[in-house]
């Protein structure tokens, strides 16, 4: 199955910690509402960090919505590298976590696909449920 649609992000410095400084790493929190075939809010943070022009971040991000009419909570996982000075090598993965899905999104599994252009951000959320 595949939901489509946009979401409108907030991104927030927070603190990292000691170790995290020491390392170069930098934590910003994820702030997401989400429109069209998703609809509801996300929460999250994200530890990201880069050497020279190398760059990368992970990040947990809690999903309280609706998929095409099932609602309930799950976690995507993302994984991003890329090169700053050619974002053509940029790979994302953002995923569900396995047995994350609660209430009507229970068993759910899939990844999402993210488009940034000059009109926002846009998802293709290809996923299965039971």
């Amino acid at each position: 199955m595949h939901a489509k649609g946009t979401f409108e992000v907030k991104m927030g410095q927070a603190e990292t910690p000691e170790i995290g400084k020491a390392a170069g790493l930098g934590t910003m929190t994820i702030d997401k509402t989400w429109s069209g075939d998703i609809t509801g809010a996300s929460k999250g943070e994200m530890l990201h960090g880069a050497v020279d022009k190398a760059m990368a971040y992970v990040a947990l991000e809690k999903m309280d919505v609706t998929v095409s009419g099932h609602t309930g909570t799950f976690l995507f996982m993302h994984r991003a590298t890329m090169m700053a000075d050619d974002l053509t090598t940029a790979v994302l993965e953002v995923t569900v976590v396995p047995n994350s899905g609660t209430g009507a999104l229970k068993g759910i599994d899939g990844s999402l696909k993210i488009t940034i252009d000059k009109s926002g951000h846009s998802y293709d959320f290809e996923y299965t449920l039971p």
